[in-house]
């Protein structure tokens, strides 16, 4: 994900050393239904890192599976680059409702709920509250801390979460006269340049003592300055109704940190209401639906989900079950504590909000068009992230989601024109390509329906065939403000003429050329499906002669070029990565990609000076691929060694778990995969190559209609990580390739174990030449179809 940003690191300290403080047990009643797999979810992983980019990005927050809206405790006031809570700090300001999907993505329409006692404080920096870790319980659906109160005494506050309802309990411990604030706007912070680059969203709030209801709305969203310039999203506003259990014994409203007592409502910027409790009460329960459409459907969203007479208990309840009915699905054996804690958050990881939900109860807002529709809505498209392994892990463990997820995309299309690059709320132009048309090919290839083929078909095709406004002129330099979509931007410059995006026209041309090329195979791959054949065969030609285009075959790397056909120089043209990583990024049409290297020994060669060389950066996805194609050029115990040496060394069960941001789902994807011993290299391919499985056994059983239950065999594992031969349901496979039918199938796949280097998969290791007798690769890997 981008972060060419300048770096705010003055909120996210070195952390570098730090370990997870010892917290408190889990109360009791949070813990039902009883479920290993939820109880060893450590959402602190992936929170510390010295800087934004070291930082996996994540925060503990409280919801289930693809939530609207995640409750968190607020140590920050978040923008692009800041979370909302970080591990190093040592305050608490309140629990906020956030729609930040991503480190480098900007908030929308948060509210934040601060307890406090004595004086009313509205103000960030006035109202935290220090704690220490020691004083925390953190779970996948239930949260709690012990505050010290700015006036004496503690607060103890208690949150869970259902998808557009927040669930907060609050204890005042001899404390002075209890109250809560509930922050409507704020200052926000555009980008990550310049703090003080600020803009002030004019919100509303109303208090209604006889409900005992606060509500009202704010309008931010900091990734507005990028959107495109064709959908503004005007009228977009988050709004919410937060209702009380105690009676108000007084209240007002604070407007750019000035006091209106005694008044009930309010409009501007800076803007809270405040509610204070009789000094007898102890405890307040206060239960906040969050709407993308109005206060009325926020208060729908609150009595849908947490009605009035749920307790707290039964919210964390129903949050811990959904996540439970996801987890339990993969049971394994042969791990240590450290390892139980990686997989399962990763799994939590891949499930949280990637895309999330944006429609309530089948309507939902459309800032593409700026009006209210039926349907089903999802936001938070990482595309450029996720479509290597996180959509992949998505179809296997949430198919159910599918089908409404792409037909979210192609209600963007229908509504904005274009399929999504990078949704936040609607579309920011981050990243490059147009990889959606990669999702949707997969998705259909691997059987998903419930949405309109003949949309989908002239959605991607329009990706691939309709430049965008001012192809010719406009760079599309990273968040480049002031411009309408950018989609496949240099599509009619050069591209579809000579083969390549020109680097003297538009920004990281190189990689835009390979990952057009590759959008175009999964176009053909739809085509195919389809049996669109003329158009099959056109974006099949395009995409296997259009990355090598840019081959220096007198450097052997890949390389910008101009408009003119000059080589543009070595470092230029590249996102998120350098001529290294995107030389090996023909996942499409690996073969070719061989054989332009010289073949399989060659080949194997360069990736060993690659990994050997320090080039090799995981914590960009350009690299995950990398370490299985010395599968596919023979040198299967190879990528057995290199995967379980980046596991190792990207991955682990502190608070520094993740070496990189989580982008959305896709780093604990690739770990998953990693895990089980499989991954997918192209995932329009409907195969994954073979790696080096991590425990004795994972059962697993999928939840669709048409899978059978599998189990992983791998005796052994966790201390050889090199694979001597692999059964699946007694036949021996003899090339480190299954079918995504052999694993829906299921069954049980046997791999035996050892802790020395194998020939299995290894041919060019032995000096034995893996192609078929034409000396080509096997086709079935070049063409996509198992």
């Amino acid at each position: 994900m981008r972060s060419s940003y300048s770096i705010q690191s003055h909120l996210l300290l070195l952390c570098g050393l730090i370990s997870l403080t010892t917290q408190k047990d889990v109360p009791h009643a949070f813990r039902f239904p009883p479920s290993e797999a939820v109880d060893n979810v450590n959402p602190l992983i992936g929170n510390g890192g010295d800087s934004p980019n070291g930082s996996g990005g994540m925060i503990p927050s409280t919801s289930p599976p693809f939530a609207m809206t995640r409750w968190v405790a607020q140590t920050s006031e978040n923008c692009v680059s800041v979370t909302p809570y970080n591990y190093t700090a040592t305050s608490i300001h309140g629990f906020q409702a956030t729609h930040q999907p991503a480190i480098w993505m900007g908030e929308s329409g948060q509210v934040v709920i601060s307890p406090g006692a004595g004086q009313v404080q509205p103000k960030f920096d006035n109202r935290g509250m220090s704690f220490t870790h020691e004083n925390e319980v953190i779970t996948a659906s239930y949260y709690s801390v012990n505050m010290n109160a700015i006036e004496g005494g503690q607060i103890s506050a208690e949150q869970s979460s259902t998808s557009r309802v927040g669930h907060l309990r609050f204890t005042f411990i001899d404390t002075r006269q209890p109250y809560v604030l509930v922050e409507a706007t704020r200052a926000s912070v555009l980008g990550s340049s310049d703090p003080h680059n600020l803009t002030y969203p004019q919100g509303s709030i109303f208090i209604n003592p006889d409900t005992r209801e606060i509500s009202g709305n704010n309008p931010e969203r900091q990734d507005f300055i990028i959107a495109p310039v064709s959908t503004p999203a005007k009228h977009w506003s988050g709004y919410f109704c937060a209702r009380f259990d105690q009676p108000f014994a007084s209240w007002g409203v604070s407007k750019n940190n000035t006091f209106f007592d005694g008044q009930t409502s309010g409009n501007g910027t800076l803007l809270s209401g405040y509610v204070s409790f009789s000094p007898e009460v102890v405890e307040v329960s206060v239960r906040i639906g969050v709407s993308f459409i109005s206060v009325e459907q926020a208060r729908k969203n609150l009595d849908m989900e947490v009605p009035d007479g749920n307790t707290l208990e039964d919210t964390a309840t129903a949050t811990r079950s959904a996540w439970a009915e996801k987890l339990e699905l993969i049971k394994i054996k042969g791990a240590s504590k450290d390892q139980l804690q990686t997989f399962y958050t990763a799994f939590f990881h891949t499930l949280q909000a990637y895309p999330y939900e944006q429609s309530e109860y089948g309507q939902y807002y459309s800032g593409y068009d700026d009006a209210v529709h039926q349907g089903i809505s999802y936001t938070g498209y990482s595309n450029w992230d996720t479509f290597r392994a996180e959509w992949a892990w998505l179809i296997l463990f949430a198919p159910d989601r599918i089908p409404g997820m792409v037909q979210s995309m192609l209600q963007d299309y229908k509504e904005g024109g274009r399929l999504p690059m990078w949704k936040n709320i609607i579309e920011t132009n981050i990243m490059v390509a147009t990889h959606a048309d990669s999702l949707i090919a997969e998705a259909v290839l691997k059987g998903m329906a419930g949405f309109d083929l003949e949309t989908a078909w002239e959605a991607v095709y329009s990706d691939a065939t309709v430049p965008p406004v001012n192809d010719t002129t406009t760079v599309y330099f990273d968040r480049q403000e002031n411009v309408d979509y950018e989609v496949r931007a240099g599509l009619t410059s050069v591209y579809e003429e000579k083969g390549w995006v020109a680097d003297d026209i538009h920004s990281e041309s190189a990689s835009r050329t390979l990952d057009y090329s590759y959008d175009d195979f999964t176009v053909s791959v739809l085509a195919g499906l389809l049996n669109k054949s003329k158009e099959e065969r056109f974006f099949r030609q395009r995409s296997l002669q259009n990355p090598f285009t840019i081959f220096n075959s007198l450097t052997g790397f890949m390389e910008a070029r101009n408009a003119s056909g000059a080589w543009a120089g070595p470092d230029n043209g590249w996102t998120e990565g350098d001529k290294w990583a995107y030389t090996f990024d023909v996942i499409h049409d690996t073969p070719g990609l061989i054989a332009r290297k010289g073949g399989n020994a060659t080949f194997v060669k360069f990736l060993d000076e690659h990994f050997d060389g320090g080039h090799n950066d995981h914590t960009n996805e350009p690299s995950h691929h990398i370490p299985y194609l010395y599968s596919l050029a023979g040198a299967a115990s190879k990528s057995q060694s290199r995967i379980r040496q980046i596991a190792e060394s990207n991955y682990n069960a502190s608070v520094n778990g993740l070496s990189g941001n989580e982008d959305c789902g896709q780093m604990s994807a690739w770990y998953l995969f990693s895990a089980l011993g499989f991954y997918p290299v192209n995932p329009v391919s409907g195969l994954y190559v073979v790696g080096s499985p991590f425990f004795d056994e994972v059962e697993i059983e999928f939840p669709l209609s048409n899978a059978t239950s599998l189990k992983i065999i791998a005796e052994g594992a966790p201390s050889r990580p090199f694979v001597n031969s692999l059964t699946i349901n007694s036949a021996d496979i003899l090339s480190p390739i299954i079918s995504h039918n052999q694993i829906l199938d299921g069954g049980r796949f046997e791999f035996i174990m050892s802790s020395r280097p194998q020939a299995w998969g290894s041919s060019t290791l032995n000096n034995t030449d893996l192609t078929n007798e034409q000396g080509k690769s096997p086709q079935y890997y070049i063409h996509g179809t198992p």
